[in-house]
């Protein structure tokens, strides 16, 4: 076993599986879009083909932008995104989302220029994950996000941290070092993206395979 000592080589190692080859240049679809949110919410509890669902009952109904889901009608929110499960407490996470954004912001171009962590996490429904995956995926931030995915992967690596916060400092030490600050929000965006198709991949049940 290869021994870790910071993000950095976590992301080399992952590196060598080509893992993204047929995904999105960011890897999360959508990237740099108000549709990203949506799915910020919709995955939470839930696989993403299940939510993609969703996602397509959204657009085929003109429920793709900020003042469209902030003015929806909540009983149709519900069915179209009834795909994803938790149906009715999304669909008033995302109501309350659009109505704070648009109260907040007007326009998601303002959102993704000026909307802060903080303001995420004061939101209902929306904790660290949730916020950091908006923060990279929709506003383009240098963000790294972590997740079960993450926590399994690097106990798989004898690396055990309990908080949110402790994974994530653990992952973005020597990244900032090796890359440009104009390559991070991608690079950032492909770590975890690497980190997730790595676990889909090389998972026995519970537990991660170390191919080396």
């Amino acid at each position: 076993m290869i021994e870790l000592s910071e993000g950095l080589d976590l992301y080399a190692w992952l590196s060598r599986y080509d893992l993204l080859a047929s995904k999105p240049p960011f890897w999360w679809p959508k990237y740099g879009t108000f549709e990203v949110v949506l799915g910020a919410i919709l995955t939470q509890n839930s696989r993403w083909e299940k939510v993609e669902h969703s996602l397509k009952n959204l657009r085929d109904n003109g429920l793709m932008s900020l003042h469209a889901i902030a003015g929806s009608d909540y009983g149709v929110l519900t069915e179209l995104i009834r795909p994803s499960g938790l149906y009715k407490t999304k669909a008033v996470y995302l109501q309350g989302l659009g109505k704070a954004m648009a109260a907040s912001y007007e326009t998601f171009e303002t959102f993704q220029n000026e909307v802060t962590r903080e303001w995420l996490l004061s939101q209902r429904g929306i904790g660290a994950e949730s916020a950091d995956s908006i923060l990279c995926y929709a506003c383009k931030r240098p963000v790294m996000v972590v997740d079960a995915y993450t926590a399994r992967l690097l106990r798989a690596f004898g690396l055990e941290y309990e908080a949110y916060e402790e994974i994530q400092t653990w992952c973005m030490r020597g990244i900032s070092r090796r890359f440009p600050e104009s390559e991070l929000p991608q690079v950032y965006a492909n770590f975890h993206g690497m980190i997730v198709e790595y676990v889909k991949r090389y998972s026995k049940g519970r537990q991660v395979i170390l191919n080396f």
